[in-house]
Order: structure tokens, then sequence, then C-alpha cells
């Protein structure tokens, strides 16, 4: 009896959670059917109507996209943006991560309290001083420009992050490697880095969803040159308002790469959220 009762629950848990899936998936879905769709089609009617004609289901619309220059171009400079950012943001924490949790220097605490501090600074209050410090130094309205200031306000929380999660790490492991003669830069790399990969995955993930979903801070310190896939979106929709034939498969690509990368790396993310949770 018991065992017929556990694999109810199961079976309802399993249920629950499939439901709560496709109802995560439905807006996925109906951007997706709309990005395949006429802008006559979707006048018409709502994209669950091309369910029951799959006729109206075409990709001329993604055919139009790829000779839409402005689109393509802010997609890669959306790239340029987002893959340097989460690679300077999690290759200097992971160092400043590591020196603050098993480095002894001067100052490491009042340091490391500073950086905590910095979580609470609102980005908005950044934007009007560093974009005037980013025109007298030639930055402001560059890729190079974004990059900075995505990894500058990155920073303090992933330095937090893997600080904590360095800290964790069992102290005699580190002291068996030093006395085998290892190096501080060998330990972190042969080390520290494989045992972390739970949280540079995650830390990685998080900062690229963060950075490619971005619009406040590309809208100040993008031009029309390095400008990327949202902004660009944005402006269409405000210049052409009702071109739903270029804008959803527009919007379908910006959000399908964030999907890809998250499911790509699940496994990895998993371990992160539950790192320290059976210690």
């Amino acid at each position: 009896m018991n065992a017929v009762r556990r694999g109810l629950g199961n079976g309802l848990v399993q249920a629950f959670l499939v439901v709560i899936g496709l109802i995560w998936l439905t807006p996925l879905a109906g951007l997706f059917l709309s990005s395949l769709r006429s802008a006559e089609d979707t006048a018409k009617g709502g994209w669950w109507t091309a369910l029951a004609a799959p006729g109206q289901l075409s990709f001329d619309n993604y055919s139009a996209l790829l000779k839409n220059a402005g689109i393509i171009q802010s997609f890669w400079n959306t790239v340029l943006i987002s893959v340097p950012t989460t690679v300077l943001v999690v290759a200097v924490a992971a160092l400043a991560g590591y020196a603050f949790a098993w480095l002894d220097f001067p100052a490491r605490e009042p340091l490391f309290l500073l950086v905590v501090a910095l979580l609470v600074v609102p980005v908005q209050i950044g934007l009007l001083p560093v974009a005037k410090l980013f025109g007298q130094l030639g930055l402001f309205g560059t890729i190079p420009g974004v990059v900075l200031f995505h990894v500058a306000y990155g920073l303090p929380f992933a330095v937090f992050l893997l600080r904590n999660y360095f800290a964790e790490m069992p102290k005699e492991m580190l002291e068996a490697a030093r006395m085998d003669g290892g190096s501080e830069w060998r330990i972190f790399i042969r080390l520290v880095l494989p045992v972390g990969r739970p949280a540079l995955a995650s830390l990685a993930i998080f900062q690229f969803l963060w950075v490619w979903n971005d619009m406040l801070v590309a809208l100040l310190f993008a031009d029309s040159s390095s400008q990327p896939l949202t902004v660009e979106l944005q402006s269409q929709i405000r210049q052409f308002g009702s071109n739903i034939d270029v804008l959803a498969p527009g919007a379908f690509l910006s959000l399908i790469v964030p999907v890809v990368v998250f499911f790509a790396f699940q496994r990895h993310f998993v371990q992160g959220v539950m790192a320290g949770s059976v210690k």
C-alpha cells in the first residue's frame, strides 16, 4: 500500500512538473509560431490559429531577417559584447575569489567588505559619471566601452559568489598540494578551477544571460554601429511599429540563444546551485 501511495505521489509530482514545463514553454512556442507566419496571417488571428492551419507556416520571415543588415549586425554586436564580458568576469572573479579565500595579504578583509558593499550600488547611479569618463577616454559608443561597463558592475557579485564557494573547499586539500611543492598558480589551475567548475559554470550562465538581455546599458553606451539586438529590436518597433514579420523572428533569435546556453550547461548549473547543500 505504501509503495502504491509513493508511486501515485511521484506520478502526480511528475505530471505537475510536466504541466509547469509546458506552461513555461508556451510563450516560446507562441513566439516561434508567430515568427513563421506572415504579417497578414498574424493580423487575422493569434498564433494558436496556426495549429489548425499549418499551411500558414514558412521560413520566409527568416530569409528576410538574414537580409536585414541592422538585425544581423546587432546580433553579432550582442555576441561581441556578451562573450568577452562573461569570460572576463569569470576569469577575474575566479582569481580574486581564490585570493580572498586562501591568500594572506594586507587589508584582505576590508577590501572584501568593500566588494560586498559595491553589491548594493544601483547600476543607474554610475551611468552618467561613467558615460562622461568614457567620453573623455574615447570609449563612449563603442563595444569595448559597453564590455568594460558590464565587467565593472558584474565583478562584485561574481567575486562574492566565488570567494564563498572557494572558501568551502577543504583546507587540508590545499595544504597537501602546497606540501607537494605546488605553487599557488599551479594549485589554482590544477586544483581549484576543476573543483570549482560548477560554480564557475553557474556564474557564466547568469552573467551571459544578464548581458545578453540588457538594454539599459547598451541604450546609453552603444551607438548605432555597436548597439546589440535588444536595442535594435526596440528601435525597429519605434520606427515601423507593426513589422511583426521582422520583429518576431528577431525576438525569437534573441530568446533562443540564452535558452540554448542554459540547457547546454544545465548539469553544471544544477551542481552549482546544489553545491554545499549536503555538507
